[in-house]
């Protein structure tokens, strides 16, 4: 076994190549934690700049917030591979990784994926926001949170209902508070003995009266159908949309009591049955 001698070793140019391959990646390394700290000033600064913008839009928070988070997460992935390759690290190779990795991810959560993008169909085309009675995905109530993957609706009683976003845009969307007034319409029997003139002229009484109605926007009641056991009665009016309801009941209950105060009867479906003996 050969000595290994120490003296054949050129210490100083050793600690010379040793210095100047610390200070490379000494200041490699300053560069990547340079680029990572501000890159992420930058990032914050745009996503949160993109953030305002859509607010001074009117856009809603919560579509906001979806918006500044995947912003964000954008250009801090950004960031991290620039700060990699700063350092030497092969990002066409990391990149690569992520790619297959997130083409694995995806095949198997195709169903999230399919969420996901409904949600941002749904942010870009709006078309409800938070506060807004709808029918999205077979179900209907006020809408409390649009999500990434779903959006929550809460029922007239109160139930929480969470519907995959994909359900939502596959689907029709009917929203009951888009428009800053709705129609009411009510159909009113009564009896073929009534003297129409004055079953109509006691409903526009009635109508007129209701304070909640929006009068300017007029009104029509008209004979709609003369039905098997009844004369029935159309009776369409407007509403803030707000008020839609209250207006709806408030009408149905004093257009009763006033056919009542008339005399005028309401029939009622009969059957009248005759045994042959």
């Amino acid at each position: 076994m050969e000595n290994f001698d120490l003296g054949s070793i050129d210490l100083p140019k050793l600690f010379e190549q040793f210095q100047g391959i610390f200070v490379e990646y000494s200041l490699k390394i300053i560069a990547a934690l340079a680029i990572f700290i501000i890159g992420r000033i930058v990032a914050k600064a745009i996503a949160k700049g993109i953030s305002k913008a859509l607010q001074l839009r009117n856009i809603d928070d919560t579509v906001a917030t979806f918006i500044h988070n995947l912003a964000y997460g954008a250009l801090y992935v950004f960031v991290v591979i620039a700060a990699l390759s700063q350092i030497g690290i092969q990002t066409a190779s990391f990149i690569t990784i992520i790619g297959a990795a997130g083409l694995a991810v995806g095949l198997a959560l195709q169903g999230s994926l399919s969420n996901f993008a409904s949600g941002v169909l749904m942010i870009i085309f709006r078309p409800f926001k938070l506060g807004d009675y709808v029918e999205a995905g077979g179900k209907a109530g006020t809408v409390e949170d649009i999500q990434i993957f779903a959006t929550q609706l809460k029922t007239p009683d109160n139930k929480v209902v969470i519907i995959p976003n994909s359900a939502i845009m596959d689907d029709s969307i009917v929203n009951y508070s888009r428009k800053p007034m709705r129609r009411v319409d009510l159909k009113i029997g009564v009896s073929y003995e009534a003297y129409l003139p004055d079953v109509k002229a006691l409903l526009t009484k009635t109508v007129q009266a209701n304070e909640k109605v929006l009068h300017d926007e007029g009104y029509k009641i008209a004979v709609l159908e003369l039905a098997d056991s009844s004369v029935n009665f159309v009776v369409r009016t407007w509403a803030k949309t707000p008020e839609y309801w209250d207006v709806y009941f408030e009408l149905t209950e004093s257009i009763k009591l006033a056919l009542d105060e008339n005399n005028i009867s309401i029939p009622f479906p009969q059957m009248d049955v005759h045994v042959q003996k």
